[in-house]
């Protein structure tokens, strides 16, 4: 390097721009000796605020999930486009003159339609939930748009008039064991519904619910507040557009639904806890007043389709257990679907589940007939009635008693 050379680069803006950074180290640390690494790397980046990590369900989570909802889905038709871009041209033309084309552009104007949903449970959620405003940013992805999209699912699951089959299907062992307490003892009992997504069963059985997905209460909510529901039938979702899987037309993707079939309200036979369910506390006979709704044992506990969403199944069992009175009951329904990849701490099979139960403290109810009895009930789960697949789930409907 010839000595003209070196001169040139002392002089240039390049050289200034490298110093830069540490002539502002160099006097922070001289001139404000409490600042932290953290904070200085915050400066040099001229303000870029970090994104925290939240976790998968949270209130942050949820709320910009739905707020980018528009932004994502149209990422996702991006790519759509781009990959319909690459075909041939001989196929292309093909794709043009079935009208491929303006099928994807239909789906940008449905997800539009769509959008004002998200938008909605969002600007509730901001309403309610003011520490939403100064939240820290969060990285929103296509696993988040996934939540939405199921957590949007299950309005026409719970609350529509098309979902009425496939709810009244896993409701109805659930709901005719229920209807079977003599009447003069049902507006005494405490019935808790964990998981509860959009609440349909419990608003049935009207007593209350916990749900520990923002993804799921903040669309709940929406149902719930008379500020974006009023009337049934209120509102329209286009749920399967974005699944071009196994449709038979073009009407029947972009077809609407209209919910809610019904309008929920809270009231003192039905409230919604938004928390985790193992943070729930167990009973106190001395409770006195409204709050003995939380402090006394509940007499049922409800799961339906919950377990196996437990990342520690046996935790789980047992604060059902812990939760419920002296003779209380555990219903369950549901199928054993755990989450993979070793995140499940333990993966059991339906025998080892009932075996785990009877060591945790349940009486099995073994009954071959009747409205206890074990059964397996064939059932979907947010299925697409008009599609050419179906999800057929061997759920399995058990009652287990907490011994007196």
């Amino acid at each position: 390097m010839s000595f003209s050379d070196l001169r040139f680069i002392i002089a240039s803006d390049v050289l200034l721009a490298c110093l830069f950074p540490l002539a502002i180290l160099f006097l922070g640390y001289k001139h404000v000796p409490s600042f932290s690494f953290s904070e200085l790397k915050d400066l040099l980046l001229l303000g870029r605020r970090k994104t925290r990590q939240y976790g998968h369900f949270s209130l942050e989570r949820a709320h910009e999930s739905y707020a980018q909802y528009a932004r994502l889905a149209e990422q996702e038709l991006s790519l759509m486009r781009k990959s319909y871009s690459t075909l041939g041209r001989a196929n292309k033309n093909i794709g043009y003159r079935i009208g491929y084309p303006r099928k994807l552009d239909r789906l940008k104007d449905v997800t539009d339609l769509n959008a004002t949903i998200p938008d909605g449970i969002a600007e509730l959620a901001l309403e309610e939930f003011p520490s939403l405003k100064t939240k820290d940013p969060v990285a929103a992805g296509s696993a988040d748009l996934g939540r939405v999209r199921e957590s949007l699912k299950h309005f026409v699951r719970d609350w529509s008039e098309e979902g009425a089959a496939e709810r009244t299907r896993i409701f109805a062992p659930i709901l005719d064991l229920l209807r079977g307490v003599e009447a003069q003892e049902r507006g005494g009992l405490r019935v808790l519904v964990p998981g509860c997504g959009l609440g349909r069963l419990a608003w049935e059985i009207s007593q209350l619910a916990n749900e520990l997905s923002f993804f799921m209460t903040l669309s709940l909510r929406f149902l719930l507040s008379p500020k974006t529901t009023t009337v049934p039938n209120e509102h329209i979702l286009r749920p399967y557009a974005h699944w071009f899987s196994h449709q038979r037309t073009n009407g029947s993707l972009f077809r609407g639904i209209s919910f809610p079939d019904d309008v929920p309200r809270l009231s003192s036979t039905f409230r919604l806890v938004e928390e985790d369910f193992m943070k729930l506390k167990p009973s106190s006979s001395n409770a006195q007043g409204e709050d003995r709704t939380y402090l006394s044992g509940y007499d049922y506990v409800v799961t339906l389709f919950f377990i196996d969403t437990s990342l520690d199944v046996l935790s789980t069992i047992s604060h059902i257990h812990t939760l419920l009175r002296p003779g209380g009951t555990w219903i369950n329904l549901g199928p054993l679907l755990w989450t993979g990849g070793a995140q499940a701490k333990v993966e059991l099979s339906l025998e080892e589940v009932l075996q785990a139960a009877e060591e945790i403290g349940f009486v099995i109810d073994r009954s071959k007939e009747g409205l206890m009895a074990q059964r397996t009930v064939e059932c979907e789960y947010t299925g697409d009635r008009n599609a050419m697949m179906r999800w057929i789930y061997k759920a399995e409907f058990w009652v287990a008693r907490k011994s007196k």
